[in-house]
């Protein structure tokens, strides 16, 4: 819904009192309308949401609106609501909202109660309200496992997070049915104050790995999240090093998301190696060229233990992986590194030329064949040069570069005989074909 025309926006901008606890009032609304009948008949099997178009805004909503005014009238029907289960479609809305859909299987049950719900949003008052009403058990799991203690750490609510580690029974590092735990869930979140919270308590883990081997440290240097990168490493217990079942360490995950603050942090740490491959013998550097993150490509190049020219179990280095992405200015920095060689193919034998003919990185195309060690016929295990590969593509501003060199063959074929011409024929590239005809003219039996 939006409002008809912009001037009724300023007129009530500039009226706020015009509506008394707005907030308030549309939690009731929203309460109301889901502790309807009509609503808690509905069935996943028959729904049609057609037939309801407020029920998603209502179920993701209602708890937004409450959390920021909650009347007395809205506290009851919110307990009126949460006295049972939340209810399997609102949950499917909500989950869907908080991106945490993939949890809840299409035949999965709700086993969302009402006090995982109020957790969620950190509505306290009903939550302490659900509390007093032992409606629930106060540390027990929804379908994914998580505690309403684990659904208030992963929204930052901290007065709940509060209410909840002061009740017996609780237990502040129970993982979920992946391993997680609350501070987990806040570490990746960057909820600093929930994380500071759980890591007071004795019975938290602050290095537990979830059943992917990821730590809370693990999440937080994921996502970028600096504040709390400082404070689990303040702890004796974690290992800034740690890697995963993948082998993706703290300092992998934070470069390969390209958050320079973090990587800074970890390369300060004696116990960090800046060059340790994962299981597919990718580094950090590696990861930090798939997506051009200039800024951490720096940073580790500073590192003499740092490999620029090192390859992964497929033989691509950080080079290959830049080139293949465009990221030009990675390239040049790469390039300017004595031990990276320009020319080094993969185990597929395609060279970087061959990946930026084939993306039409004409500025890339160039650098390399600045370089004097840069063969630019060089085939690749299937007798596929860097013109085959732009010939294929269409790629007519580098086949226009690639054919002013004298060593390039317009004519070489493939190991299916397939030469640059009859691809480029073949897939309806006229202006590529003209340009290769202009060098090379071939019989017609030859296409």
């Amino acid at each position: 819904m939006r409002l008809v025309h912009f001037t009724l926006q300023e007129y009530l901008s500039a009226h706020p009192d015009i509506f008394s606890r707005p907030h308030s009032a549309i939690a009731e609304i929203c309460l109301t309308y889901l502790n309807s009948q009509q609503v808690k008949a509905l069935s996943t099997l028959s729904h049609d949401s057609r037939k309801t178009p407020f029920l998603e805004y209502c179920s993701v909503y209602w708890g937004v609106h409450a959390k920021r005014d909650l009347s007395d009238s809205a506290r009851s029907l919110a307990l009126e609501l949460l006295k049972e289960d939340y209810g399997l479609i609102p949950t499917r809305f909500l989950l869907a909202q908080a991106r945490c859909l993939y949890l809840i299987g299409p035949h999965t049950s709700s086993a969302f109660s009402g006090l995982h719900c109020a957790s969620f949003f950190g509505i306290t008052g009903v939550v302490a309200s659900l509390i007093e009403m032992e409606c629930y058990d106060t540390n027990g799991a929804d379908f994914a496992g998580w505690t309403p203690l684990a659904r208030a750490a992963f929204n930052g609510n901290q007065e709940v997070v509060e209410i909840l580690l002061g009740l017996e029974g609780v237990d502040p590092d129970k993982p979920d049915n992946y391993g997680q735990t609350p501070l987990s869930f806040a570490a990746g979140r960057g909820h600093e104050g929930v994380v500071n919270m759980l890591l007071v308590l004795e019975e938290v883990n602050p290095d537990k790995p979830d059943s992917c081997g990821r730590t809370p440290l693990s999440f937080a240097a994921r996502d970028g999240h600096e504040g709390v990168v400082k404070i689990l490493l303040g702890q004796e217990k974690v290992n800034p090093d740690k890697p995963d079942i993948h082998g993706k360490t703290p300092l992998s995950l934070a470069a390969w998301g390209g958050h320079e603050g973090v990587v800074k942090i970890l390369l300060e740490q004696e116990e960090v190696n800046p060059d340790k491959p994962d299981n597919n013998s990718q580094t950090p550097l590696s990861l930090a060229t798939e997506d051009g993150h200039e800024g951490v490509v720096n940073m580790l190049l500073r590192r003499e233990e740092v490999n620029p020219n090192k390859p992964n179990n497929r033989g691509r280095t950080p080079l290959w992986f830049a080139v293949r992405c465009g990221c030009e200015g990675v390239v040049r920095i790469l390039l300017g590194r004595e031990e990276v060689d320009p020319d080094r193919p993969d185990n597929r034998g395609r060279t970087p030329l061959s990946l930026a003919a084939m993306g039409g990185h004409e500025g890339m195309v160039k650098i390399l064949l600045g370089r004097e060690e840069v063969n630019p016929d060089k085939p690749d295990n299937c007798g596929r040069t860097p013109l085959w590969f732009a010939a294929t593509s269409g790629r007519e501003g580098v086949v226009k570069i690639l054919l002013r060199r004298e060593e390039v063959n317009p004519d070489k074929p493939d190991s299916r005989d397939r030469t640059p011409l009859s691809v480029a024929t073949n897939s309806g590239r006229k202006r590529v074909v003209a340009l290769l005809q202009s060098r090379k003219v071939l019989t017609p039996g030859m296409i």
